[in-house]
């Protein structure tokens, strides 16, 4: 499926008030542009990536002896609620559906712009606010209840701080409902009139299936969490069982919502993997449409697995049947997706850049990280490791090794894209390595903690497990250290690094077709496509802008 864009129909004249590039306070600005609001969500989601480490990095000092003796509990609480709220909602939720989302989706289906510009740019400025009350929160005790936020613990534990919270998320969860509409509307009506629904790039198939599968999910939560902003300052009893409520039916309501969103971020970290190993693998992606409907499915099945999170709530048997069967369903479409980008992988000409090692990275973590998520959703084995470090390893497998490399292996792939430079690739396999040495020595030794009996959410412990707590506090700082090479490879690339080609992968997706930077409108004239995004080494002929004759030669004679 080769993907020949040549430029056919010219767009209308840009307005002459319009500039041709944006300058460096244009993006602490309301702009408009996808691509402008795209980097506001990275470097946003960045700065609370950062935080969000540093709160990982203090409780990890604290859990490295079983005695409370650098945080006293309830900063701990406080540190460990804000920790995951800000990881997920602040940093994974906004760097992949907003940040590569908005940058990438019009470029590959060849639009201008999303098709909401200003509602676009409305629902990245929900996000500062949210993050201010969230960190506001500390100055009030902070929410303490844990990022789940269950009654009636959240009801009685620093009330102010707790409201703040939950301003915080619903703020977010608008935001995202806006964007989900946008990109809905703006895959199904603003691509080019030549690209059909099966030549969509994988990515732009994942922003999709994650779009709605937010706008059926988010809703939920906020009602939950408008009930429990009641019960805490208006003396509703939604959720307090002494006055007839019903603290199950929060949990509910809140993993409706919650177990999707581990979907919401996930699912565009998968497009993110589809595009960036056909390319340096120089091999056409297997199973095209496996992958694409795949998503769909995805969307499909995860809004029916959240009661495995409940097993231990009095759930009874029936429910607890039905929801294991569902989850393990649901590992069905995500298996089709592992298994095509290994086939995929096999007898490729593999290129270890930066992005394909963060790819395959992230191959392997999320494996392991879906088998222990397997022994999860079966509830006999999931009542005996209920709120134990077991848990705690899963999701980071699956988030942390999933989403975060995933992200990692984003940013290499479209870095000269967006800059129009080219990063250091040995301090890319630095990153890597770093990194993928971090995280295994931090979370694989929490599956021992976790079986042994070691409960989450704790500050003291059992001294027997002290040995385990040090291994797993020695591999976050390595983790923390990883970001170092990063930071210092893309600020110093983004400034000195070597000018970038429009086109320096030779990828066949129409975000290749125009500069690097892309200019203001992304092209001057529209382009086409006669066939679909991967087909390499097929003898067809690659993006039209930016590359030297003699390299397309070469490379299709070779890939």
């Amino acid at each position: 499926m080769a993907q020949a864009q040549i430029p056919i129909q010219s767009m209308p004249p840009m307005p002459p008030e319009m500039p041709k590039a944006w300058k460096w306070y244009d993006y602490f600005t309301f702009n408009i542009d996808h691509k402008v609001i795209g980097i506001q969500y990275l470097v946003t989601a960045f700065v609370f990536y950062l935080i969000g480490g540093l709160m990982a990095l203090v409780m990890r000092a604290e859990l490295s002896t079983p005695d409370p003796d650098v945080l006293d509990p309830e900063l701990y609480n406080a540190l460990l609620t804000n920790h995951g709220t800000i990881m997920i909602f602040m940093w994974i939720v906004p760097a992949a559906i907003g940040g590569f989302g908005n940058y990438l989706v019009p470029l590959m289906i060849g639009a201008r712009d999303m098709a909401f510009p200003r509602l676009n740019a409305l629902a990245f400025w929900m996000v500062p606010p949210a993050a201010l009350l969230l960190i506001g929160s500390f100055f009030f005790g902070g929410a303490q209840s844990g990022w789940t936020a269950y009654p009636p613990l959240s009801e009685i534990t620093a009330n102010t701080a707790q409201s703040m919270w939950i301003l915080a998320i619903v703020l977010v969860g608008t935001s995202s409902i806006l964007g989900a509409v946008n990109f809905v509307v703006t895959i199904m009506k603003m691509r080019v009139p030549s690209m059909s629904w099966d030549e969509i790039p994988l990515f732009c198939w994942a922003m999709f299936a994650t779009s709605l599968l937010a706008l059926f999910s988010t809703p939920v939560l906020a009602a939950g969490l408008v009930l429990l902003f009641f019960d805490i300052n208006f003396g509703t009893a939604f959720f307090k069982p002494e006055e007839g409520g019903d603290v199950v039916l929060y949990q509910h309501l809140f993993w409706f919502y919650s177990h999707p969103a581990v979907y919401l971020m996930i699912l565009p970290i998968f497009g993110i993997m589809s595009e960036v190993i056909p390319v340096h693998a120089r091999k056409p992606i297997f199973g095209y449409k496996a992958i694409a409907y795949s998503s769909m499915a995805i969307c499909f099945v995860g809004l029916f697995v959240w009661v495995h999170h409940m097993f231990t709530s009095g759930t009874p048997g029936w429910m607890r049947l039905f929801f294991t069967i569902s989850t393990l369903i649901v590992a069905v479409p995500t298996g089709v997706k592992i298994f095509s980008w290994v086939a995929t992988l096999w007898g490729g000409k593999i290129r270890y850049t930066s992005a394909m090692l963060f790819a395959i990275g992230l191959l392997a973590m999320f494996v392991f990280g879906g088998l222990s998520g397997v022994t999860l959703g079966t509830s006999s084995f999931d009542i005996h490791v209920h709120d134990t470090y077991y848990v705690v390893a899963h999701f980071h497998y699956v988030l942390f090794g999933g989403s975060v490399f995933g992200i990692y292996a984003g940013i290499y792939h479209w870095f000269p894209k967006i800059t129009g430079r080219m990063y250091n690739e040995p301090l890319g396999i630095v990153h890597f390595v770093m990194t993928f040495i971090g995280t295994n020595l931090t979370f694989l030794p929490m599956h021992s903690l976790g079986l042994h009996g070691m409960p989450r959410r704790v500050a003291m412990y059992d001294p027997q497990f002290q040995t385990l707590n040090q291994l797993c506090t020695f591999g976050a700082f390595l983790l923390g250290a990883s970001i170092l090479p990063f930071f210092i490879n893309m600020v110093w690339s983004w400034i000195n690094g070597p000018e970038a080609t429009s086109n320096p992968w030779n990828g066949l997706t129409l975000e290749w077709t125009t500069d690097s930077p892309p200019i203001v409108e992304n092209w001057e004239t529209l382009p086409t496509v006669t066939s679909g995004p991967y087909e390499y080494g097929m003898g067809k002929t690659l993006p039209y802008l930016g590359i030297n004759g003699a390299e397309v030669a070469e490379e299709s004679a070779t890939s």
